[in-house]
């Protein structure tokens, strides 16, 4: 019998059809249920029409449903992918407004300028809680994929307050590994490696090719190759100036978002002014308004190919693995098909050594039919250890503890903890303001 799949937050035309390109490429998952719910039926009918017309196309069979009411999708699920997000980028986009003015900056600035940003997480958070809360009711034994963000303390609250929930936080960002494959033209599927750290901030420690260690090919490349490539690249880019800064200073390499925008443009030091990101090939607002166009540009693609039946949907995504883990994930832990895959859970065990027990952390997972088993990485260099402490674990816990309490006076808190926050003042100010913008009479009322 073929899994029930249900994806909250299926109103993404983009994710749903690489998810559904993802199983039809995987025969063990053929013949699946998916359930598509969104609280949007307009996104909805959308998308369930693109998936469908690409499952035919492609020749497929998957059972497709359809729902806005999220308890109903969810009854008898396998698995529950949530992609959702609760409150959108224009809310996001308000509050940076607010920000900038109170002299807020992109760059490490994890919790404000980023879409990681207390008034956005507050939202998701509460999404989270109440999705695992229907699943322990309604499909108790099914896997929950925390895919939307934030993973970090997502599956950090989660796993703390529900540990009877089979759960994991998945994140491609550790996939940078592959480009920088690329660079050095070496084949991906040669390759081992280990990434260990937390969501959105992870350090490649060990790569191999073939066997062969690939840290001398890497400083070939930073000492022949790479300012040419500075030359072509985008600036912010996971190969850029900045990166090999932060690999000669701690001797690990930060791949995918643990230094573009992507995860909040760590550390802060590289953008204390425009001038100083010039130095660095830096450009988070640029950065930011491309990854905003794009998002645009895909709904109308969308919207487009939506109204014409007579497109072939195959032409425009091909069907080429995506690259994502959760149907490989899916796939392992229903037909016991072992693969070591990559995801966020509780560092119960010390996998990454010297983070707390009951922080979420990245690591390799063994995935089959037993379920996950993290593998015990060999850490990180002390140093990297202390900056994920302070930037990404201290306000994480500040940030839940404060959403826990409903308190005030820890909101602002984890505001003071911004590199950018410069007075007591500054950051009562910017509570006080997010908090008053319209749409949030929830996080108002949950505050106060």
């Amino acid at each position: 019998m073929a899994p029930r799949i249900t994806i909250i937050g299926a109103g993404s035309a983009v994710f749903s059809l690489s998810l559904i390109r993802d199983l039809c490429l995987t025969p063990n998952l053929s013949g699946s249920t998916v359930v598509f719910m969104d609280i949007d039926p307009d996104r909805l009918d959308v998308v369930y029409n693109l998936c469908r017309r690409y499952a035919t196309e492609v020749g497929t069979q998957l059972y497709l449903e359809s729902s806005t009411d999220r308890r109903q999708a969810l009854q008898g699920a396998d698995f529950v992918v949530n992609t959702a997000l609760a409150a959108g980028h224009h809310r996001l986009r308000e509050g940076w407004d607010k920000a900038r003015k109170l002299g807020y900056r992109l760059g490490g600035s994890l919790h404000v300028m980023h879409d990681e940003a207390f008034w956005i997480n507050f939202y998701q958070i509460r999404l989270f809680e109440e999705v695992l809360q229907d699943i322990m009711e309604l499909c108790p034994d099914a896997w929950y994929l925390q895919v939307a963000n934030p993973v970090l303390a997502g599956i950090t609250y989660l796993s703390r307050k529900y540990p009877q929930v089979q759960m994991v936080g998945l994140c491609h960002g550790f996939s940078g590994v592959y480009h920088l494959a690329d660079v050095l033209k070496l084949d991906r599927d040669k390759l081992t490696f280990q990434v260990p750290g937390v969501n959105h901030h992870v350090w490649l420690t060990h790569i191999y090719h073939n066997g062969q260690d690939v840290f001398p090919l890497l400083e070939d490349w930073i000492a022949q190759e790479a300012p040419a490539y500075w030359e072509n690249c985008g600036w912010s880019d996971d190969l850029g100036p900045k990166a090999i800064d932060l690999y000669r200073r701690f001797g690990v390499f930060p791949i995918g978002d643990t230094c573009t925008p992507g995860g909040g443009s760590w550390p802060w030091w590289y953008h204390t002014s425009e001038e100083v990101e010039r130095c660095w090939r830096e450009d988070p607002a640029g950065w930011w308004q491309r990854y905003f166009q794009w998002g645009e540009s895909k709904v109308r693609q969308m919207a487009q190919l939506a109204a014409d039946p007579n497109a072939r949907l195959i032409d425009h995504f091909p069907p080429k693995a995506s690259g994502e883990v959760m149907v490989p994930m899916m796939e392992s832990l229903y037909f016991d098909v072992p693969k070591v895959l990559i995801g966020n859970v509780p560092n119960t065990h010390e996998f990454v050594p010297g983070l707390p027990r009951d922080i979420a952390v990245e690591v390799p997972l063994l995935a089959s039919r037993r379920g996950l088993e993290p593998v015990h990485t060999d850490g990180l260099p002390g140093p990297v250890i202390d900056h994920i402490l302070r930037d990404r674990v201290a306000p994480v816990n500040m940030e839940l503890a404060a959403y826990e309490h409903g308190s005030l006076e820890l909101l602002r808190q984890l505001v003071l903890m911004d590199p950018w926050t410069r007075s007591e003042e500054q950051a009562a100010k910017l509570v006080e303001e997010i908090l008053s913008l319209p749409g949030h009479e929830a996080m108002r009322e949950h505050y106060r």
